[in-house]
């Protein structure tokens, strides 16, 4: 049986407190459940549901948690199947997380929003030890490198084709990097850390690779995460700049359980080391349906050209049926907060740039026509146009700063004994 701090704190064997909301009484659990309490004690026993003493020590209380999984799965056997089925296709939550929790103002991380942290130039590592500690450091922790060496650059550069996206460069290189790393295997969540932070560090350089291993050997000696994008895509560095990258990786470092975080967990919950849990993210963003998105809005502006050919770029398209942007999203019907603060700064980085004005000029077609706001991956691609960043740079970006959330689903669904393993539905 597990053993909770009963002061309240979170005990770091089992990973939840004993507030009343976390803590059901036995018949309240056999109530919740819907089966006798002699079924619930077999349950118990089986470690299906965590149990700590209570206060006076004669009974017994029940990790709600834990009860709540369960009765989700008794639910699916007894013909629920269709519900869990919807949850999956933007429905109801599927996981418990302490995390991020999505509402009209955007994503909140551990209860900060997002919006606000990036307005108020919070750093992204500051972003990142939030999600995954709960703390929110007051200044810009540094993230230093370990002694050990790291593939050398060189080495995956030969490996890497001419023209390549940068996103591909990261799906070689944490697989390299994993060979590599022979502590990676169930490592505690306090040397895990330290490993995350080198992780991002790494591969925000790395993706400098289709430019030359020289470039990236440059960016990984630079102090923080932006000004090493920076360097490694080829952007523009100005104070200015670095500030619009860190807002955008701020807005965009964790969205709840999107499907690549999915993945993430899905894999964290077989057990395989950090790199395997990112593999499975990158893997999971390469989509087109995911990060694919950006790729379509580059392609789309670079079919428009001019900003005054907007319109009928639009027309064509919608008398084709073919998608315009990637436009509205199910979880802000009023549009994406996190996508206005990116325009802001890519307006104010190059009015006059012709792409930045192509894409502002389609935005003001596609409102003409009655479509929904822009998505944040508009808004995204508006800031690396504007910056002067080579094409596939969104995605990578958005890959660079989802890792922060990555990790953090990582190490929570680790705390959780059980396997993610959906059933099917017959059809």
């Amino acid at each position: 049986m597990s053993n909770v701090d009963q002061r309240g704190l979170i005990n770091p064997s089992t990973g939840f407190d004993n507030q009343p909301s976390d803590l059901l009484s036995g018949p309240e659990a056999a109530a919740l459940l819907g089966v006798k309490r002699e079924t619930l004690y077999a349950y118990a026993s089986r470690g299906l549901v965590r149990s700590v003493p209570s206060e006076g020590g004669r009974s017994r209380l029940y990790v709600r948690e834990d009860l709540e999984r369960l009765k989700a799965r008794s639910d699916a056997r007894r013909g629920h199947g269709p519900v869990a089925a919807s949850a999956l296709r933007w429905g109801e939550p599927v996981l418990s997380s302490t995390i991020t929790t999505i509402g009209p103002e955007g994503p909140r991380y551990r209860g900060h929003a997002a919006t606000t942290l990036a307005a108020s130039g919070v750093p992204f590592e500051s972003v990142a030890e939030l999600l995954w500690t709960g703390a929110l450091p007051e200044e810009r922790p540094p993230w230093t490198l370990p002694q050990d060496p790291a593939l050398p650059a060189s080495r995956l550069a030969d490996l890497v084709p001419e023209g390549a996206p940068p996103l591909a460069t990261l799906a070689l290189a944490v697989p390299a990097l994993a060979a590599r790393d022979p502590l990676r295997f169930a490592a505690t969540e306090e040397a895990e850390l330290p490993r995350a932070r080198a992780l991002i560090r790494r591969l925000a350089a790395l993706s400098a690779l289709p430019s030359g291993a020289r470039r990236a050997n440059t960016a990984l000696a630079e102090p923080t995460i932006t000004r090493a994008l920076l360097v490694a895509l080829g952007g523009k560095r100005s104070d200015r700049a670095e500030a619009a990258l860190e807002r955008a990786l701020v807005l965009l470092a964790d969205h709840e359980l999107a499907t690549s975080t999915f993945a993430v967990r899905v894999t964290a919950s077989t057990g395989a080391d950090l790199y395997a849990c990112v593999s499975a993210g990158i893997a999971a963003v390469s989509g087109p349906k995911h990060g694919g998105a950006c790729d379509r809005i580059e392609a789309v502006v670079a079919e428009v050209g001019r900003p005054e050919r907007a319109r009928a770029v639009v027309a064509a398209r919608a008398r084709r049926g073919d998608t315009v942007l990637e436009l509205g999203h199910p979880f802000y019907p009023d549009g994406d907060p996190r996508t206005p603060p990116l325009l802001v700064a890519a307006r104010a980085e190059a009015p006059r740039k012709t792409s930045v004005a192509a894409l502002f000029a389609l935005l003001d077609a596609t409102k003409e026509a009655g479509h929904p706001p822009p998505s944040v991956d508009v808004g995204l691609v508006a800031l690396c146009l504007a910056l002067g960043l080579p094409p596939g740079a969104a995605t990578t970006i958005f890959a660079i700063g989802r890792l922060a959330g990555w990790i953090a689903h990582a190490l929570e669904q680790r705390r959780d004994p059980t396997l993610l393993r959906p059933r099917s539905l017959a059809s």
